[in-house]
């Protein structure tokens, strides 16, 4: 995050603008409409700016820029074409600490201007911390256009009885869940079709039905998919926006945590090789003591919850808790991966069937139904499977799988670090070893394999490499 977002009080405030032409008086409206007291110093104004000051909503300094302008001003706006009067703005202003904004000059300014959606007293800030600032207002105007105007009256009649809510719920958690609940059903409902008054008396009647007691805790467990955010669900989104506390593992990409809710807990249960940050029994027991204390819990897990991530044996403990839960269904890394890697699963002319297993070295073997494994016409996705590759490997060699037969592996699929290595069972853990692949990865054997350089679509991963040798 290169910017902090902030909203400034600016009411009854001074605020100077150096400039007289129509950048200017695009900035003075907007002060104005946060109730500043604006100056502008310039020697001529545009005809919009001279208006406003034929209204006595703005003074006019029809002077060149003095530094003895700065005194007594909350914030400055510099917009002109004269590079050296900005710089001198900008650089007497940050000299006083006095936040500056010299338009399309991102290097002389200490604040920038946002596009923004208006729905006072609702307001949405949008940045591109100036780097492209077409980008940010195709943005706002695509909000524009989903954003009802009644969210203003939303916002406001909420304000109206916000301290009401906070007197009568003691507990933070009842007093957010009581307003998710009312902004998600029948009073937004009223407001938006012009019912205000209805609206009130609903949300009065609904506070008197409401009781202030221990709020009953309840457990989300949500599959992140293989690491891209744009492949969550909607129901994940809206869950994770939900929740008190997040348990998340160490395959959750920090792009996805960053969507969690901002001021929920979060606790790290990450597991790795050979390192496990709290043991899996610790963490059914974990989300069973947060619910019982009334939190609402993700546990945000990389890919499904329910292929090779433990999720039954977490819903286990609840279920004999009795603590609710619900489940949301991940992309699990075997289609996601595969489909960012050009890498069909199922192939009519070559593979009838797949099989999902996990590579995870246990005392050193592979505890693996090879038979099973080693069989034609089928793909073979192995999770978690690097440190394990050269066994694995010549174990399916052994069974019966040609040395030749087309083997990949693909680390962190679906993101912009995605590296695809194509080979055979035979050449694949030295093509591996020399591009230094780290976790979390993903092997695909079979036929279909072959198909990746005629299918690998996605733009974002890195060169791809491959063995034309396979013997």
């Amino acid at each position: 995050m290169d910017y902090l977002p902030i909203f400034i009080n600016i009411r009854n405030k001074r605020c100077l603008v150096v400039g007289g032409g129509e950048v200017a008086a695009r900035k003075v409206s907007l002060l104005v409409a946060a109730g500043a007291q604006v100056i502008v110093v310039s020697p001529d104004l545009n005809e919009s700016l001279a208006s406003l000051v034929a209204q006595n909503k703005i003074l006019h300094r029809a002077e060149t820029f003095q530094t003895v302008h700065l005194e007594h001003n909350a914030l400055v706006i510099v917009a002109t074409n004269d590079q050296t009067l900005n710089q001198l703005v900008s650089k007497s202003a940050m000299q006083r600490q006095i936040p500056v904004n010299v338009v399309d000059n991102p290097d002389l300014c200490s604040f920038i201007m946002p596009s923004i959606i208006d729905r006072s007293p609702l307001l949405v800030a949008i940045s591109s911390g100036g780097r492209s600032p077409v980008l940010a207002r195709q943005l706002r105007a695509q909000l524009e256009t989903i954003i009802p105007h009644a969210y203003g009256r939303l916002a406001a009649i909420a304000g109206k009885f916000r301290d009401q809510v906070k007197k009568h719920f003691k507990n933070p958690v009842n007093r957010r869940v009581f307003w998710e609940k009312l902004l998600q059903g029948k009073f937004k409902e009223m407001v938006l079709a012009g019912k205000d008054q209805s609206a009130q008396d609903y949300l009065l009647q609904s506070l008197q039905n409401e009781k202030d007691d221990l709020p009953c805790g309840e457990v989300y467990l949500v599959g992140a998919g293989p690491g891209n955010p744009d492949l969550l669900t909607f129901r994940a989104m809206r869950l994770m926006q939900q929740a008190d506390v997040v348990v998340y593992d160490r395959l959750v990409s920090s792009e996805i945590l960053d969507m969690v809710r901002r001021d929920a807990t979060r606790v790290y249960a990450g597991k790795q090789r050979d390192l496990h940050t709290i043991p899996q029994e610790s963490i059914n027991q974990l989300l069973v003591r947060l619910a019982k204390e009334g939190k609402r819990v993700l546990r945000l897990k990389g890919g499904d919850p329910f292929i090779f991530g433990r999720g039954g044996e977490e819903i286990e403990t609840l279920s004999t808790h009795k603590i609710p839960f619900q489940v949301v269904p991940g992309i699990t890394a075997a289609s996601g991966v595969a489909s960012y890697a050009g890498i069909p699963l199922t192939h009519r002319d070559y593979a009838q069937s797949c099989i999902f297993v996990t590579g995870h070295l246990k005392n050193g073997g592979l505890d693996l139904d090879w038979p099973t494994l080693a069989q034609p016409n089928q793909t073979i996705v192995i999770y978690m499977g690097l440190h394990g590759l050269s066994l694995l490997c010549q174990q399916l060699i052994d069974y019966g799988l040609p040395e030749t037969m087309p083997a990949a592996m693909i680390q962190q699929g679906t993101t912009q670090k995605q590296k695809v290595v194509v080979g055979s069972l035979y050449t694949l853990p030295d093509l591996v070893a020399k591009a230094k692949l780290v976790p979390p990865t993903l092997i695909i054997v079979g036929e279909v394999v072959k198909l990746h350089s005629e299918l690998a679509w996605f733009e974002g991963m890195s060169p791809t490499q491959s063995s034309k040798n396979t013997q």
